[in-house]
């Protein structure tokens, strides 16, 4: 899994549908999640830190979680399924945790409320992400084909022995 932060919230071109942006902590990789318009407000209202006069839907589920002394421990997005995204909050009450069902929108909502880091599998990253800095990409592409192509069979034997 890679730990991913949220970037901000953009508009796609063509369909003017919200999207989530997350990024790792390299900036190398974005991950694009389209979003419905009240979980894009949600997720402004969090990153602006504005406080509702009364609570939101994210805004109660972070109130019952304190309510009940539990504490979201993490987000995860773990699957990619038909160009839908799914995510788990993984949330803990004293020695239990337990995993609970969300979309990714309204589990990134609440772990911005509540501080939780977002989590992402790798093959979701694989299969979504888009690169952000192709520069670094290549350049790290380039150095490990250097590597390969500097590499001696007797410095194999040399690193890890044989067997004859």
């Amino acid at each position: 899994m890679i730990e991913m932060k949220v970037a901000g919230i953009a508009l796609d071109a063509i369909t003017r549908s919200p999207i989530v942006l997350l990024k790792d902590a390299s900036d190398r990789r974005a991950l694009p999640i389209y979003i419905g318009q009240e979980q894009a407000r949600a997720i402004m209202g969090a990153l602006e830190n504005q406080k509702p006069p009364r609570p939101l839907t994210h805004d109660l589920i972070v109130n019952i979680l304190e309510v009940w002394n539990m504490t979201l421990e993490k987000v995860i997005i773990h699957s990619l399924q038909k160009d839908t995204f799914y995510a788990a909050l993984i949330v803990q009450h004293g020695d239990v945790k337990k995993e609970i069902d969300a979309r990714p929108s309204d589990a990134i909502a609440v772990a911005l409320r509540t501080n939780a880091p977002i989590w992402v599998m790798e093959e979701v990253i694989a299969d979504a992400s888009i690169p952000v800095d192709r520069d670094a990409d290549e350049a790290e592409q380039q150095a490990f084909r250097e590597f390969i192509s500097n590499l001696r069979p007797e410095d194999l034997i040399k690193r890890f022995g044989s067997d004859s």
